[in-house]
């Protein structure tokens, strides 16, 4: 594929195809990651969903399959959580080149007490954030021996309002969960967006780009039992949200947009069309304290550290 300005406006419901193409989504066995691999997978691709759960993850490449013919789908194991377990998970792949890799999955906590990771990491920040920064360290060499590959990395409208506080990114002085989710979000995107600054120094191939859902809601998503299912009360209650809010499905289109189109380029930001919120994908300007490269700079510093991983070194 190539992009240029005869290319055919972009349409979600007709996606170019990508036979051949190797694809891994975190997470991809739910939420607004299972819908970005079921229309990934709908291009021909193969498709890896990338779970720490396994009868989770049959049921939803099950699902797949049920709605798409001849898919190329299966599972590996992946639990982001435990750094230690990532080293494996390039070679569990099966592939000599990984064209691209989606960071969807994620851990959200509403309530206190503040949990840590195996590894004593803040649960939301080690699954959502650390846990992605060494999985990419871990890929590189499979990234970089695809053609032009993508790191897409799927951040949250919640991060908008957040700052990180570069001394406590561990949430150990005044752990708030909503809050500690958010900073956890806008620290994947804050990688993201410092991870094609480097790639782009060193003149690599793989690109790496941030997008967000907006507002992705349970209730305005499509079901896909047993995966996903939704009742016709359900879907009553949800339709005056519908006016600001879309569904999961959705919300996987600029993560979708982002891994095929040939007109998207590393360092870009993805999100819903109107107010952020809902609608086809479009490119948003960086948020101003996203584009603080001082700031992207100390955390990946941080995080090379508590993770003993580099993804910037190929």
């Amino acid at each position: 594929m190539s992009s240029t300005s005869s290319a055919p406006p972009w349409d979600v419901h007709r996606l170019p195809r990508a036979e051949g193409s190797v694809f891994l989504v975190t997470g991809g066995n739910a939420g607004i990651g299972y819908f970005i691999a079921e229309q990934l997978a709908a291009t021909g691709a193969t498709v890896v969903l990338g779970s720490r759960d396994p009868a989770r993850a049959e049921a939803a490449l099950a699902s797949i399959r049920s709605r798409v013919p001849d898919a190329r789908v299966r599972a590996v194991r992946l639990d982001l959580a435990d750094l230690s377990s990532l080293g494996t998970v390039a070679q569990s792949l099966e592939v000599s080149a990984l064209d691209a890799v989606v960071h969807n999955a994620g851990v959200a906590l509403d309530d206190p007490p503040r949990r840590e990771t195996g590894d004593g990491h803040e649960l939301m920040f080690g699954t959502n954030h650390l846990g992605h920064f060494a999985l990419t360290g871990r890929l590189m060499p499979l990234l970089a021996a695809a053609p032009a590959a993508r790191v897409v990395t799927v951040g949250s409208f919640a991060a908008k309002s957040e700052r990180l506080d570069l001394d406590d990114l561990q949430s150990r002085r005044d752990y708030l969960p909503k809050r500690a989710y958010g900073r956890s979000k806008l620290a994947q995107m804050h990688f993201g967006l410092e991870l094609d600054r480097r790639l782009r120094a060193l003149g690599s191939p793989v690109a790496s780009l941030v997008v967000h859902p907006g507002g992705a809601l349970d209730s305005l998503t499509p079901p896909r039992p047993p995966v996903h299912a939704r009742s016709l009360g359900t879907k009553l209650r949800a339709a005056p949200a519908a006016l600001l809010l879309q569904g999961k499905h959705a919300g996987a289109w600029p993560a979708v947009r982002a891994v095929l189109d040939p007109g998207t380029h590393g360092g870009q930001l993805w999100g819903p069309r109107h107010f952020g919120l809902r609608g086809t994908p479009r490119q948003e300007a960086v948020w101003s304290h996203l584009a603080d490269s001082g700031v992207a700079a100390r955390l990946w510093d941080t995080s090379r550290a508590l993770t003993d991983v580099d993804p910037g070194d190929l």
